[in-house]
């Protein structure tokens, strides 16, 4: 079953090779839930896109990683190591390695989360 999904991922990310593309375009809501298509999967990173219903939410946890969060559309809070910061189309923040932070979507939104391993 793995090597089917990661078979699939890679033929969904060819897709996408040398070609333009709207990364608020390459990923869907789904009523009640956060959904999640990986772009970019490296040793050094990830690159992945987020679409949140409204009030879903990741609880707050940490990564031994930096990561840059960049919405594409709509609004979230970003909360890191107790500070709550708003983001709407357009804006960013970096989230430090090791910090604690969460994501709460205030609207309906779509992010693209970096993550950067080394």
């Amino acid at each position: 079953m793995e090597s089917k999904i990661l078979e699939e991922n890679r033929k969904s990310r060819e897709k996408l090779e040398a070609k333009a593309a709207k990364l608020v375009d390459l990923i869907q809501y789904q009523e009640g839930s956060v959904v999640s298509r990986t772009l970019i999967d490296k040793n050094a990173g990830t690159v992945t896109l987020f679409a949140f219903d409204e009030e879903q939410r990741l609880s707050e946890h940490t990564a031994p990683f930096e990561a840059l969060v960049y919405v594409l559309d709509g609004e979230a809070e970003v909360v890191i190591s107790g500070k709550a910061i708003t983001l709407r189309e357009s804006e960013m923040t970096i989230m430090p390695a090791n910090k604690p932070h969460a994501l709460k979507a205030v609207k309906k939104f779509k992010m693209l989360l970096i993550m950067v391993r080394s």
